[in-house]
């Protein structure tokens, strides 16, 4: 396996006891978050890699690698490159490194990221896939009878829908992601010997790979041609009094930022829909070249696409010598080859859950724990599809977040409303990268008679809850579901999230608290006793936490700590983990992504460890344990320790009062901490290192022993060595 580039701020001092508070301010104990980030896209193309793994799996795992790095210019870059454009030259808080450093060090990183993706495709996935017979060729490699069918294919269903520019192009006509051809021509309409002309390759209605016509001989293989490739090889019918001359693919991500600007006279949702189209647009923060482009031409293309008088700056600038865009790779997901794909399980069903059966009655009479994609999702689905119909149901409240196309989830609320009841969505249009989905959502909610609640600009609402209010024997009873993972029945397929199903009257009375204030003014603090709620108490309740443990190891020598999260970068918790390790904590950290603390640092956080796990399923579970000298305490919730989740969004994170309920999920927690076949290590140096197991020890695959045992966490179980 390729080394990991080094951290170029990984050289820490040793620390001693005395003074050890001002110490922690020192940014050399701070992984720089960007740098955090490509690391763990490092881990995701390891998979890739992985010989262990079915073959369109690596080849998944090669597209969500380019799709990270999308996301990552699209977001985390380009706020850097607005720095920069301000004239910002003061360091990052809680980094030692300006902008401008930043983006040194992350392209320094990214490099060598690109050099093994194309390895990983063109050594390794390509020839494999084409043993398999699928294979992805040029006009070259094809029969004059299969060009004459493309071409024709071309002139009927492609080049209707194509733009075609008349002169040389605009920096607004090039649309984010896209693969584009720069294309040199003479043309007899131009006054100039040669003209550039734009060509945008139409993958917004065509697949990107384009299935050729099989050989007599060979039905069974999948064989395509990059639709970009298809088109290049027919920009004589595009252009048909031009002669051309040569033609370039490059490729442009855009600022999908979006600053919303609302005022009191304006609908939100109005709002958002305006912002969202200009994500298009958005000021350039990569420029994606073929290799073979001559410097003249990338000169002016930088130029070109730049939203400013100066050119997309080099730094922004990377030559690709390989396939353009991988997340279209994707594509690939969908042959039916099931021989190179994970082998599909069904999830487990409690019988009291299942349909048919009565489930306000098992709820009310114990909590329960759902671990997706292990336990099926349905369960909380069937719950809603009995709220819609059942006639003691009075009200449902849900969050929404992130929202699948088809929702099964949507379909029941609003039959729930239609039937009478009061439905409240509270809906965040400004999730990223799903605005569009969710502004179409909150129109056809608010159609069906669901009230929904969007108009929060200064903060998103990420807490994943849902209640249904009963009349029960003229009682008014409440049940609530708590989670870790959106309310979409494809992402807790592919997601490791936790879902808590209780009728605990106090949790469900702030959990109903909660909503109300939603719905009136989310900046308005309530007092919470058993919910910690963000922004307003949840970070300084787990700091406060935090130094409970300390101070309670400090009588019984016993404390401890074990957190797993999605990223752990807010400065403030970091500095708390590293008291804890000087005051002697022990402390595990599963963190799958973002990382800015550096563990095992002599003085600082030798009793920290940190591992991450990346495998066939994205561990999205927030799980906060702490020891508290026996009498433990245990959180499940929405928030990852960063100040986005700690500071700008509304998070939940809810206790389990349920003792067997607790044991249980320590022990899935337990699982994690001791997987030593997908999980990696972090070093000191902000590197990561492959898990193994020691002579004698028992090997553990965290998620394949999850999907072999699934359903234990339903029964009795003994308590955890956590507990």
């Amino acid at each position: 396996m390729t080394a990991q580039p080094s951290d170029p701020a990984s050289s820490v001092q040793v620390f001693n006891e005395p003074g050890r508070n001002k110490t922690l301010n020192d940014p050399a104990l701070f992984i720089n978050r960007e740098v955090s980030w490509i690391r763990f896209n490092y881990r995701v193309l390891e998979e890739a890699e992985d010989p262990s793994h079915l073959l369109l799996e690596r080849v998944k795992f090669l597209a969500i690698s380019g799709s990270n790095l999308d996301e990552f210019f699209m977001t985390r870059a380009s706020a850097l490159k607005e720095q920069i454009e301000r004239g910002n030259f003061e360091p990052t808080p809680g980094s030692h490194m300006t902008p401008q450093q930043q983006i040194k060090v992350t392209r320094s990183e990214i490099l060598p990221l690109l050099r093994r993706q194309k390895e990983c495709w063109e050594e390794g996935l390509a020839p494999l896939l084409a043993r398999e017979g699928i294979r992805i060729l040029k006009p070259r490699d094809l029969t004059e009878h299969q060009n004459r069918t493309l071409r024709e294919y071309f002139r009927k269903e492609i080049l209707p829908v194509m733009k075609k520019p008349d002169a040389e192009y605009v920096p607004g006509y090039i649309s984010n992601l896209h693969v584009n051809l720069l294309v040199v021509a003479n043309d007899p309409r131009m006054s100039e010997d040669s003209t550039k002309l734009l060509v945008e390759v139409p993958t917004d209605t065509f697949d990107r790979f384009i299935r050729i016509p099989s050989i007599e001989d060979h039905q069974s293989e999948d064989n395509f041609i990059l639709l970009e490739d298809l088109v290049a090889s027919n920009l004589d019918l595009l252009f048909p009094s031009a002669r051309i001359l040569n033609h370039y693919k490059f490729r442009v991500t855009r600022n999908a930022e979006i600053a919303v600007i609302a005022d009191e006279k304006t609908d939100f949702l109005t709002t958002m829909e305006l912002n969202v189209k200009q994500r298009r647009y958005g000021k350039p923060a990569r420029l994606e070249f073929e290799s073979l482009m001559p410097h003249h031409l990338l000169e002016h293309l930088a130029r070109s696409i730049s939203s400013i008088s100066l050119p997309i700056p080099e730094d922004f600038q990377y030559e690709i010598d390989g396939p353009f865009g991988l997340v279209d790779f994707w594509q690939f997901l969908k042959l039916k080859r099931p021989d190179l794909k994970d082998t599909p399980f069904q999830g487990y069903i409690a019988p009291e859950l299942g349909p048919g059966k009565r489930v306000y009655g098992a709820i009310a009479a114990k909590d329960y724990v759902l671990y997706h994609p292990y336990d099926s999702f349905d369960m909380v689905v069937n719950m809603l599809a009995d709220a819609a119909i059942d006639p003691n149901v009075t009200e449902i409240y849900i969050t929404l977040y992130r929202i699948e196309p088809d929702s099964p989830v949507i379909s029941h609320l609003m039959k729930a409303a239609s039937s009478g009841k009061t439905v409240t969505a509270l809906i965040e249009l400004k999730a990223k990268f799903d605005e569009v989905n969710n502004i179409k959502w909150a129109k056809m909610m608010t159609h069906a008679g669901v009230k929904v609640v969007y108009n929060f600009p200064k903060v998103k609402v990420h807490a994943k809850l849902a209640l249904i209010i009963r009349r029960e024997d003229g009682k008014t009873i409440q049940y609530s579901h708590l989670g870790t993972g959106n309310y979409n029945s494809v992402t807790t397929r592919i997601y490791g999230d936790i879902g808590y199903l209780t009728a605990n009257p106090q949790i469900c009375t702030e959990v109903l608290g909660l909503f109300h204030e939603l719905t009136t003014d989310p900046r308005k603090a309530v007092p919470y006793k058993h919910l910690l709620v963000a922004p307003t108490s949840l970070k300084s309740e787990i700091l406060n936490r935090i130094e409970r443990e300390i101070t309670t190891h400090q009588k019984m020598k016993d404390g401890y700590l074990a957190f797993k999260m999605n990223g752990l970068v807010d400065k403030n918790i970091i500095q708390a983990l590293y008291r804890a390790s000087q005051a002697g904590v022990r402390i595990d950290l599963n963190v799958r992504g973002l990382c800015c603390l550096r563990p095992g640092i002599q003085g600082i956080s030798k009793n920290i460890r940190v591992v991450s796990i990346v495998g066939r399923f994205l561990e999205h579970a927030r799980i906060y344990y702490f020891r508290n000298g026996g009498e433990d305490e245990l959180l499940l919730g929405s928030s990852d320790m960063m100040p986005r989740n700690l500071e700008r969004r509304v998070e939940v994170l809810f206790p389990v009062p349920d003792p067997t309920i607790k044991s249980a999920i320590l022990r899935i927690l337990d699982i994690h901490l001791r997987d030593n076949v997908k999980a990696r290590r972090l070093l000191p140096n902000g590197s990561y290192e492959k898990v193994k197991p020691e002579p004698g020890e028992e090997i553990v695959d965290s998620q394949l022993w999850m999907i072999n045992n699934r359903g234990v966490w339903h029964e009795s179980l003994p308590n955890s060595e956590h507990s």
